[in-house]
């Protein structure tokens, strides 16, 4: 998760950067989360390898303060779509 403040532009071009390379690879996978209505980016979603044993993906989001209402539909709303249109079976959601 991003700090309150944001990152310095050149932090988020060398994440964004690095974030495309995995996605390239297949290694991982990155989402913007954006507002339906004005299209504001409003937080972000990663699908990675897990790190802990008896997980096939590790899922992490976040949303904005401004939008911190919506942290827990967004993170429910994952396991929905992981289920539906990914091949995953175990998900570790870091404790949700």
């Amino acid at each position: 998760m991003p700090p309150p403040e944001g990152y310095p532009p050149e932090r988020n071009l060398q994440d964004l950067t690095r974030h495309a390379a995995d996605f390239e690879a297949r290694k991982g996978f990155t989402f913007t989360v954006l507002d339906p209505v004005d299209g504001d980016v409003i937080g972000c979603v990663y699908l990675y390898p897990p790190e802990r044993e008896g997980f096939d993906v590790a899922v992490q989001s976040w949303v904005r303060a401004s939008h911190a209402s919506l942290d827990g539909p967004l993170a429910e709303t994952l396991v929905d779509w992981i289920a539906e249109d990914w091949p995953w079976e175990r998900s570790d959601r870091y404790g949700r």
